[in-house]
């Protein structure tokens, strides 16, 4: 048996991967073999043909951020003419449309706004769910929280977290996270905050019973020992959440996705599908505490996400009705729910509308549509 044949019957069988498997598996190009065996470990955790979906809308809030990463293309400098902030109305416009097609969840997030203050936040929070009781507001990444407390008037950052919990907030979405290690934060986003600093946030969260997910985006020059130590950490922090028992599920999801250079201030290769396919199928044999593998359709393809539900993927996304953000980076693939239900079905798996908290809503039969479709805007 090879040595990597060694450490993938060892994952399948259930025993956890060292530093040394993961770089290891980085240092192979045994990718199809790395997606069976991380196709075999998804089933461990969900043993039926089933791939969820859920129906969800990115509400970019404001664009005006004074973090400055150099990867993004969608910011735009406070005081910039191009910016601007969502009056409510329109958000709430932009949730009411997404409920009539039968969506539950909304990723509000956007830049690190220094104008706002942090009455802003929960104010909205509020209003939003007197008006909409039953939307899930999955928003606001580590970074948007961070400012938030830098202009909350001296709060801790648990006390930020717990208002807006209670204004309204139920998860938060694992943005931000890039590469959680600072060599590599410095270079793309010196203003962002350290790897700790996004860990810190979601391990606050986890405590005061909120679920989260985590992400991890390549393609930033990274070595492949620091793609291991983000996943390391990520798994760390979730272990501390089980072991502690804080009133949480912890990260229910983890999502990679390839980082989109064009329009954006970093120079870098394009990372294309062969590495894609396998950080998702070494992230599903190492973090063997978190049940859910979203696909990223949005930035590599529908085709490629088809082709990730037999990597390690049990979980298709969102339909994310208008997203701005990535696509403002280069990556314009657009699904609709139609497309979404024939890519699953495509890759052989039954698919199924979820709700944030992964709860199945909706178990679509052979051939069954969805009554209102869309196609996403920008």
């Amino acid at each position: 048996m090879s040595p990597i044949d060694a450490i993938l019957a060892r994952a399948v069988a259930g025993e956890r991967l060292s530093f040394e498997d993961g770089l290891a598996l980085y240092d192979s190009d045994e990718i199809e073999k790395m997606g069976a065996a991380a196709n075999q470990v998804m089933l461990r955790w969900h043993p039926d043909p089933i791939t969820t979906f859920v129906v969800g809308r990115n509400v970019n809030y404001t664009n005006i951020c004074d973090v400055y990463c150099r990867f993004c293309a969608f910011y735009r400098a406070p005081g910039s003419k191009e910016g601007y902030v969502l009056d409510d109305e329109l958000i709430f416009q932009k949730i009411q449309e997404t409920i009539n097609v039968g969506g539950t969840e909304i990723l509000m997030q956007g830049g690190t706004n220094p104008n706002l203050k942090f009455s802003y936040y929960t104010n909205l929070l509020r209003a939003i769910k007197q008006h909409f009781p039953n939307i899930h507001m999955h928003s606001f990444s580590p970074a948007e929280i961070w400012k938030m407390k830098d202009v909350s008037d001296g709060l801790s950052l648990e006390e930020v977290i717990r208002q807006l919990h209670e204004a309204g907030l139920d998860s938060l979405p694992g943005g931000g996270a890039e590469i959680l290690d600072d060599r590599t934060r410095l270079k793309i986003s010196k203003l962002k905050g350290s790897w700790r600093d996004w860990i810190q946030v979601m391990n606050t969260a986890h405590q005061i019973g909120m679920h989260t997910t985590a992400t991890m985006v390549i393609g930033f020059g990274e070595t492949m020992e620091e793609r291991v130590l983000h996943l390391l950490r990520v798994r760390d922090c979730q272990d501390e959440c089980i072991r502690e028992g804080y009133p949480s599920r912890g990260f229910l999801a983890f999502i990679p996705w390839t980082f989109q250079p064009e329009n954006t201030n970093l120079k870098a290769d394009k990372v294309g599908p062969d590495q894609y396919l396998k950080t998702l199928a070494i992230s599903r044999l190492m973090l063997d505490n978190i049940p859910n593998f979203q696909s990223s359709w949005v930035t590599m393809g529908p085709e490629i996400g088809k082709l990730s539900l037999h990597y390690g993927c049990n979980d298709f996304g969102s339909t994310m009705i208008e997203e701005n953000v990535v696509s403002a980076a280069g990556a314009t693939h657009k699904v609709n729910i139609s497309s979404i239900l024939q890519l699953i079905r495509e890759a052989g798996k039954i698919p199924a509308q979820r709700n944030t908290r992964y709860e199945i809503l909706q178990v679509f039969d052979e051939n069954q549509q969805v009554a209102n479709d869309f196609v996403m805007q920008n």
